[in-house]
Parts: structure tokens; sequence; C-alpha cells
């Protein structure tokens, strides 16, 4: 993750204008679209899960929403664990989290 667009994302010379799934080896479009309308399945699919992450960072697009409490129980159960915040600040916070070599994966819904 290297930056923002605005209403989207960046990741080196690609640009992403719509929701965006990222672990440290990959980084794909994504098309979730709203906080209640989360699959876990969808979302672990399109990403190496190995090793298990720590944890799913949920961006919850321009403005901060908690996902469902089924949406949370799936995370938990799957052995990792669940941090939302809006998606600009979950980006921010993939940096650092990547800098200290955590491994962890993000689901980031678009910015507008």
């Amino acid at each position: 993750m290297t930056g923002f667009t605005a209403s989207g994302f960046k990741s080196g010379d690609q640009r992403f204008e719509q929701g965006l799934l990222i672990s440290p080896e990959q980084v794909i479009a994504w098309d979730g679209l709203a906080v209640d309308s989360l699959d876990l399945g969808a979302i672990l699919s399109g990403l190496n899960l190995s090793p298990r992450p720590e944890f799913l960072l949920l961006g919850s697009g321009p403005s901060m929403q908690q996902p469902p409490a089924a949406f949370r129980r799936e995370v938990e159960a799957a052995g990792m664990g669940l941090e939302v915040m809006d998606s600009r600040a979950a980006a921010r916070t993939w940096g650092v989290l990547r800098a200290e070599e955590r491994w962890i994966i993000g689901a980031f819904l678009p910015l507008a």
C-alpha cells in the first residue's frame, strides 16, 4: 500500500478505485460493497493464507462502521482477530504493521 486516490488506493504503480484485498504477498481488487454484506469466504478465497494471519484488518469504507456480530464470530472461529476502522485509517495502519513484519490480511471497502 503506497497511497490513496480520491476514491481508492495505490499499491506500487497500480491504482484500485474499488475495494482492495491485501496480504503481505498479494494486492487484488475486491468488489466488497458494504459492511453489512461482508463474506469471509470470499475475502479468504482470494488471498494466500500461509501462514495463518494474526488478524484481518477491515477498512469499513469512508467512515467507521462495525461489521455484524455474526461476521466477527466467523473471523474469530477461523482463528484470527479482527480490527475495524475506516478504510483510510486501515490503509495507514497496514503500513505500520507491515513495517513491523506482522503477518496480517486486509479487506478495505471503497472510499467513495
